[in-house]
């Protein structure tokens, strides 16, 4: 796959959201070459008048001066350090980063401005970042989350094209909680029929707990338009069988009732406390003492 990389610079890198965990998010990145059929960001490419087919990931902005942008902003005097999320809209790690290194450069930015982070990746590249990410997190709470919905080699070939695979980015979760970083699993998006078998879902959480993730949790496919059209495009070619009971499934709205959605998370919820994830915490990193004054003799 050609992928195009436009160096363009942005007038902000901050973005005001709304009804989220979270504040602010931030995207070094926009576009994605891991290019994963479940992929929401399609649906608001779409409603850009923006591809969400085929073509989407194979043009990516590149916003070259987001991190002095961003320190810009971040010394403002109305700046409440407040969370902000990495990764929700394009994963921060793609391979671009190993060229332009603007994820790390915003994490020292964030760093320095005391201001908590919220990542999000499937990009085991984020290891490079080890020692800003510590530091990062003695000045201000970091938390790492590696999107991990299946463990399944299959069904993680069909559905996350270009991403790392399952087994490297849990060997990259092990080194981040070994340097003393918050690390947990987000099982999202679990496929109806495909991977929400109790055996994979089983799979995905004793392999997270092995890796040392302080925390997992799932959720079912979000499919909105733009999104859903390739999705099932994508389902007609894999699993066929599937496709009448998503497209009836889906036929109304994007998200699943919460009596379809609640045994799932349910299940989750118990196999972690299971596997002992619920409690499981590694050292925490914490601000070096005040250095101790030297006294003067005569």
């Amino acid at each position: 796959m050609n992928v195009e990389y436009r160096e363009e610079p942005c007038r902000s890198a901050l973005n005001r959201v709304q009804g989220m965990g979270f504040a602010w998010s931030l995207n070094p990145y926009m576009g994605c070459v891991h290019r994963c059929t479940f992929c929401y960001v399609r649906a608001f490419e779409q409603r850009a008048e923006r591809p969400a087919d085929d073509r989407y990931g194979t043009s990516i902005r590149v916003k070259t001066n987001v991190a002095e942008v961003l320190r810009r902003e971040l010394a403002r005097p109305s700046w409440q350090r407040e969370d902000v999320a990495i990764g929700a809209a394009t994963d921060p790690y793609q391979p671009a980063e190993g060229r332009y290194r603007l994820t790390r450069a915003c994490i020292e930015v964030l760093g320095d401005a005391a201001t908590p982070i919220r990542l999000l990746t499937r990009g085991p590249m984020i290891v490079r970042d080890i020692d800003v990410l510590a530091a990062a997190a003695l000045r201000a709470k970091v938390r790492i989350m590696f999107s991990i919905p299946t463990i399944d080699p299959e069904i993680w070939r069909r559905t996350e094209p270009g991403t790392a695979p399952p087994h490297q980015r849990l060997r990259a979760l092990t080194q981040l909680v070994e340097a003393g970083i918050e690390v947990s699993v987000g099982m999202a998006p679990i496929l109806p029929g495909i991977s929400d078998k109790p055996e994979l879902l089983a799979d995905v959480v004793r392999a997270a707990r092995e890796a040392g993730a302080t925390g997992i949790w799932a959720n079912l496919l979000y499919l909105r338009s733009g999104t859903k059209e390739h999705f099932l495009a994508a389902l007609e070619r894999d699993w066929p069988e599937l496709l009448p009971d998503y497209e009836q499934r889906y036929a109304r709205r994007a998200y699943l009732s919460s009596a379809e959605t609640a045994p799932l998370r349910d299940h989750v919820r118990e196999l972690a406390r299971t596997h002992g994830i619920r409690d499981r915490r590694r050292f925490k990193l914490e601000p070096p003492e005040d250095p101790e004054q030297l006294q003067l003799g005569f």
